[in-house]
């Protein structure tokens, strides 16, 4: 099993910052993937960039350039720093942890972009 804490969200202006973080523990092996996704009132859940073990990044397209993924591999962490945020960046934002087929979820931050 593992087990995923966040921290981090919060409310933020339009052009603003935030970071989440996402620590995992429990029983981790060396190849995985941790990943952050979002979801907005009345809209499906949908990934926001991820990364891998080795360090591959991937983002979806709203949020290139101006959000960026990484990781602490000997905290088995995971962080979301956040930029130039838009009202729509509004979301619950999950983290999520893949490793053998197993894919695990944090309970969800919530973001809000308002002014």
């Amino acid at each position: 099993q593992v087990q995923l804490v966040e921290s981090g969200g919060g409310l933020a202006q339009p052009g603003g910052s935030l970071k989440l973080s996402c620590a995992a523990s429990g029983s981790i092996f060396s190849i995985n993937a941790m990943a952050w996704y979002r979801q907005a009132p009345g809209k499906q859940r949908e990934s926001v960039a991820a990364i891998t073990s080795g360090g591959s990044t991937s983002y979806a397209d709203s949020v290139k350039g101006r959000f960026t993924i990484s990781r602490d591999n000997a905290k088995n962490t995971v962080y979301l720093q956040m930029n130039s945020l838009k009202p729509e960046d509004t979301a619950v934002y999950y983290c999520n942890f893949r490793q053998r087929l197993t894919t695990y979820w944090g309970q969800g931050t919530q973001v809000t972009v308002s002014s």
